[in-house]
């Protein structure tokens, strides 16, 4: 069977929005993952917590959770949901200047958190970024995609190309 873009109207070439009215809620949860590469000098001063805005993880761990709740928002063709968890892990891997994100987020609905996932791990990046580009403009925020979804009608998908020994 082809696979077709979902949110796209065949006979009329437009977007649209998908009815997942039928659909029945399950629990579903989504996994995604980025990096971000810094400099030497960046990666000292948030290992030693000395960066002049302030805890720049803290605040993008707070901004990645407001973001995923606005996904419906920020996103057109996205549903918006009611979000059950929100978890955003970030690592500084000292050792390869390298900042580690990954965002879990969790709802009971008729459709998939994946994007939800994703606007927690960019915006949290973003965040990062804003509150260090003044110590270091070549930051690079790379390799942003899904690791892991759960539930519905598809079950579950893992990404082995996400995978931190992977990025």
């Amino acid at each position: 069977m082809k696979k077709q873009l979902s949110h796209f109207d065949q006979a009329t070439s437009r977007a649209k929005m998908v009815n997942v009215g039928h659909k029945t809620e399950t629990t579903r949860k989504a996994t995604t993952r980025c990096i971000m590469y810094i400099s030497q000098e960046l990666t000292d001063i948030l290992d030693k917590g000395t960066l002049e805005k302030g805890d720049a993880f803290t605040v993008a761990k707070t901004a990645g959770i407001l973001a995923a709740k606005q996904t419906g928002l920020l996103i057109p063709m996205c549903h918006p949901l009611p979000v059950n968890y929100v978890d955003i892990e970030i690592s500084l891997m000292i050792s390869d200047n390298i900042i580690r994100i990954q965002s879990v987020v969790e709802t009971t609905a008729k459709t998939g958190v994946e994007m939800e996932a994703i606007v927690a791990t960019s915006i949290a990046a973003s965040t990062i970024y804003d509150m260090c580009k003044a110590v270091d403009k070549k930051i690079i925020i790379s390799k942003l995609g899904l690791l892991e979804k759960t539930g519905g009608k598809s079950g579950r998908f893992y990404n082995e190309k996400m995978e931190w020994d992977q990025l």
